[in-house]
């Protein structure tokens, strides 16, 4: 077996089908973002604009979350010094969880490396807990609540996209008294559209099944506190586990289940991916703290949020660009080809001093190849007109049809 060719064909098939990903060299400006500076193939220096990151407030730069992880630093040093059992828990870590509990209004909290490994170590566990667990997954669930319920080995059952029916046959089909668990998303980040939280859980209700709820691209950004689409609707008292992240809105690291006392207690002695990882550290948990209890209160800053992307998805829909727009933050432009998906995000970059990475297969279906656009509070007027006329200007270089909207 000549191992190096293997490794060169694979990475050849993505060169070939122009999915091959690159990574930006992005060195972020304290207190200026979401200008940053890019750091040429070259060598050269040139400043940019952020247009696709996921600290969607701007707090990754807020002067009381880096207050807060200097404090930590100083007091605790650099690293937490094993996993949670051995000595990696602290005042910090459990501060944090009691943040994330009171949010979600849920009796306890569990924090974890990412987000990713939240749903990955909850939903491969689950079937442990509840012997016969079927769990029942939104098609385009993400790639983490996927793999979690993959490894399992427990049943699954896919429903397509917020298809309510489908998720009713599916639930109708099984044997009633075995458990059941509704996997879904408030947001999906890729389209933007919002997963029909209540009348799933009155299919939970119905069919007396849990429901696990991943809020990754909500908390912080939606609901009275910033809790998510579930607190906005009135709903966290209906969802048995809400996931999170700390690492979008909340601008540092770190992801987390909310849930009871029990739920959290029992993935905490039985998962894997909790129990063998080192945990954040304290100044991570500081930091992520002192962002919650903060956007807890700043309402006006979710606002002016909600209005930046109202005002670009405007501007762009007035330009008759096609973009997908279901009223949420996430602002995709579809460009249904890689290679001028790729073409756009480079030129955007080289010419422009605009940085946003090019969304391929598999992340989306092909023939949806987008552009991602994130808009914050603190892209401006000025950021805005600059988008506005790059993009203007290179949809018709690239001689793509304005006419064709995504809907």
């Amino acid at each position: 077996m000549d191992y190096t060719a293997k490794l060169d064909a694979a990475l050849q098939r993505l060169h070939d089908e122009d999915r091959y990903r690159t990574f930006i060299d992005i060195e972020r400006e304290r207190g200026n973002f979401p200008h940053a500076v890019w750091t040429r193939p070259d060598g050269e220096k040139t400043p940019v604009t952020v247009w696709c990151g996921n600290d969607y407030l701007g707090m990754g730069q807020h002067p009381k979350v880096l207050g807060a992880m200097h404090e930590a630093v100083d007091a605790t040093g650099a690293g937490s010094g094993g996993t949670r059992n051995i000595s990696g828990t602290t005042v910090y870590h459990k501060r944090l969880e009691a943040e994330i509990a009171d949010l979600h209004g849920k009796e306890g909290a569990l924090v974890f490396s990412s987000a990713y490994i939240a749903n990955d170590a909850t939903l491969s566990t689950l079937p442990q807990l509840f012997p016969g667990l079927i769990i029942y997954s939104d098609a385009l669930n993400h790639a983490s609540m996927i793999e979690g319920i993959r490894r399992n080995g427990g049943a699954k059952r896919i429903f397509r996209h917020n298809d309510l029916a489908h998720l009713r046959e599916l639930l109708a089909a099984d044997d009633p008294a075995a458990p059941k668990l509704i996997a879904f998303e408030s947001v999906y980040s890729m389209d933007g559209d919002f997963g029909p939280i209540k009348e799933i859980c009155d299919l939970a209700d119905e069919f007396n099944a849990l429901t696990y709820l991943d809020e990754v691209h909500a908390v912080g950004m939606y609901g009275p506190r910033g809790g998510g689409v579930a607190e906005r609707d009135g709903l966290m008292h209906r969802i048995d586990i809400i996931n999170g992240t700390l690492g979008k809105a909340f601008g540092v690291f770190g992801g987390y289940i909310a849930a009871s006392v029990k739920m959290c207690d029992a993935v905490r002695s039985y998962a894997p991916g909790f129990i063998f990882t080192t945990s954040i550290p304290p100044a991570v948990a500081a930091g992520a703290a002192a962002s919650i209890a903060h956007l807890k209160t700043d309402t006006a800053l979710r606002e002016a949020h909600q209005t930046q992307a109202k005002i670009l998805k405007t501007r762009l829909k007035g330009m008759g660009l096609p973009i997908i727009d279901h009223g949420s933050h996430i602002v995709p432009l579809i460009v249904g080809d890689p290679k001028h998906t790729k073409m756009m995000s480079d030129m955007l970059l080289e010419a422009y001093g605009i940085y946003v990475q090019p969304i391929n297969f598999p992340t989306v279906p092909r023939g949806t190849e987008r552009l991602r656009f994130t808009p914050s509070p603190v892209h401006g007027a000025k950021e805005m007109d600059g988008l506005i006329a790059a993009l203007d200007a290179l949809w018709s270089h690239c001689a793509l049809n304005r006419a064709e909207l995504a809907g």
